[in-house]
């Protein structure tokens, strides 16, 4: 009975030793992290879509853009291999180790959602989500009350120049008139003077 019983010990002590292994050497999936999973973005902007994967083999990333004008496939790539980059997207996108991608010079039409599926070689996957919200500066309100602005203080200095002139010439016409009548009130003390 001792003797079985140590039999039975050290096979459940191998027993134990291999699941541990066999625990170990199993695939334990892939995990993604998304630190930031609203981005706010003016039009011409460059953003980053930051991300943080991990698994055990060899993953491939794939990053897809929704809106409301479609799905649209931005980049797949697998990490330490190819890149492959929609030709939409080309010239516009890095990828980095991570999983992370840069979007360079965003337009209205890159707002909406982006998710990234992170699949490992061994058949688990992930999923992500970004949600991109992209504005457009206002130049031209800024502008227009720029124009106006500038109209008016033309139409201020003209009409001031203007006002500046009038006043002169009145200045100089009632001068000479002042003048005139003087010379004849003069004149007429003169002649009144003359006929006495």
């Amino acid at each position: 009975l001792q003797r079985s019983y140590a039999a039975l010990a050290g096979w459940c002590s191998i027993t134990s030793t291999f699941i541990t292994l066999l625990c170990l050497s199993a695939p334990q999936g892939v995990s993604l992290v998304v630190p930031q999973p609203n981005i706010n973005a003016t039009v011409a902007q460059n953003i980053l879509l930051s991300v943080e994967y991990s698994c055990r083999g060899v993953a491939t990333i794939e990053w897809k853009h929704v809106s409301s004008w479609g799905t649209t496939k931005i980049v797949e790539w697998k990490s330490g291999n190819y890149v492959n980059i929609s030709t939409v997207y080309k010239n516009r996108v890095t990828t980095f180790e991570n999983g992370s991608i840069q979007l360079l010079n965003v337009g209205m039409r890159d707002a909406g959602y982006y998710f990234i599926t992170v699949t490992e070689e061994y058949g688990t996957n992930t999923y992500g989500t970004i949600i991109v919200n992209v504005y457009e500066i206002i130049y031209e309100d800024l502008h227009f009350v720029a124009v106006l602005f500038a109209f008016l203080a033309a139409v201020s200095a003209i009409l001031i120049c203007f006002m500046w002139l009038c006043n002169k010439s009145l200045h100089l016409f009632q001068k000479k008139t002042t003048h005139k009548l003087t010379a004849s009130t003069t004149e007429e003390i003169e002649l009144e003077t003359i006929e006495c």
